[in-house]
């Protein structure tokens, strides 16, 4: 079992930046990969940036340039850096981990936070 706090969301206008932050409740050493989601009002979610143990990052195409995913071992975090920000990225941001068990990957997620891009 994870539990995951997300914080840092809000309202933002466009080309500012907004941090979000993922706290877990266990060490993220032992997780297999941990990153961002988020969902547009009546949109698919969709993958924004994610940190694997192996230390690969991947961003979707959208963010790439703007978004920076980063992790603290020590504060069991991973964190967002959110730039440039446009309208487009308005959406419910939801922090995700996995971990493998034996040979089961669990998945757990975060509640979500509101990111408005807005004039």
């Amino acid at each position: 079992q994870v539990q995951l706090v997300e914080s840092g969301g809000g309202l933002v206008q466009p080309g500012g930046s907004l941090r979000l932050s993922c706290a877990a409740s266990k060490s993220i050493f032992s997780f297999n990969s941990m990153g961002w989601y988020r969902q547009a009002l009546g949109k698919q979610r969709e993958l924004v940036a994610t940190f694997s143990s192996g230390g690969t990052t991947d961003y979707a195409d959208s963010v790439k340039g703007r978004f920076t995913i980063s992790r603290d071992n020590a504060k069991n975090t991973v964190d967002l850096q959110m730039n440039s920000l446009k309208p487009e990225d308005t959406a419910v941001y939801y922090c995700k981990v996995a971990v493998m068990v034996a040979v089961s990957e669990y998945e757990y997620w975060g509640q979500g936070t509101q990111v408005t891009v807005s004039s």
